[in-house]
């Protein structure tokens, strides 16, 4: 697989590989965590995306079996050590589903409610598979061996990679604007106002910010040959037993899913 296997973990974040729904202190900061102690982080990314889109494409199953599917995936995801990640994103849209649920409720029936539930858990969970265990530069590798395009390749790896710059840098201009008395939590209607006018104080800094690291990005990518129309990776992804088996293995019990009878 000869990539390199280092993660970025956010700044003085801790892993407890005892706890598998523990994610630890600093880690707010990023969408997703690396989970470099997760069993599939040493498997190929193709495999890992076509986990994703069988986990994806299993929201098409009838609620028994969805509901089977969903059990199977949960221990799945604990035994790679991914399921304090898989919480953390359930978590994070626990409003919108618990709505969803008493709407699908009240309109359709209880059945139906568990339903959608557990189709949008899935599909919020799916690619927890991928990005917690797979980095920008293995990502663009991959998409590579997949036959897309050099420039779309990076530019997605890039985009991977600057969603969580952005959002860790959004949260410390909003600590710096903090300890300056630019922005101050609400507190009732009558804050509303001075709270949308502290946005400015949040919102310049950021852009500006963005412009000029996406500014750096393309001088240096020019520089190092963006655009040469002979471009090779330095390194490349083999296909080892254990991820054939993988693959394999999951195309075959998604067939057996959906067509067994």
């Amino acid at each position: 697989m000869g990539a390199d296997r280092t993660p970025a973990l956010a700044a003085g974040a801790s892993v407890n590989p005892f706890n598998p729904f523990r994610r630890g202190r600093g880690e707010h900061k990023r969408l997703i965590r690396m989970i470099p102690e997760s069993p599939l982080r040493h498997v190929d990314p193709r495999v890992k995306l076509l986990l994703c889109l069988l986990v994806a494409l299993s929201v098409m199953l009838p609620l028994e079996r969805l509901v089977i599917f969903w059990l199977l995936f949960i221990l799945g995801m604990v035994a790679a050590r991914l399921g304090g990640e898989m919480l953390y994103q359930i978590r994070r849209i626990a409003f919108i589903l618990i709505v969803l649920f008493i709407l699908d409720w009240i309109a359709v029936g209880p059945a139906f409610a568990l339903l959608i539930t557990l189709r949008f858990t899935l599909v919020v969970s799916a690619f927890t598979i991928f990005f917690a265990t797979t980095s920008p530069e293995e990502f663009r590798l991959a998409l590579e061996r997949l036959g897309f395009p050099y420039a779309y390749a990076f530019s997605l790896s890039l985009a991977f990679l600057s969603v969580s710059m952005m959002v860790e840098e959004w949260h410390n201009i909003l600590e710096a604007q903090r300890s300056r008395g630019a922005w101050q939590e609400a507190q009732g209607l009558r804050r509303i106002g001075d709270q949308l006018n502290s946005l400015v104080a949040l919102g310049v800094p950021a852009i500006v910010l963005t412009v000029k690291r996406a500014w750096t990005f393309t001088e240096a990518a020019y520089t190092r040959g963006f655009d040469s129309p002979h471009r090779r990776p330095y390194r490349e992804f083999v296909m080892h037993r254990i991820d054939w088996a993988l693959a394999l293995g999951a195309l075959i019990a998604m067939v057996l899913l959906f067509f067994n009878r």
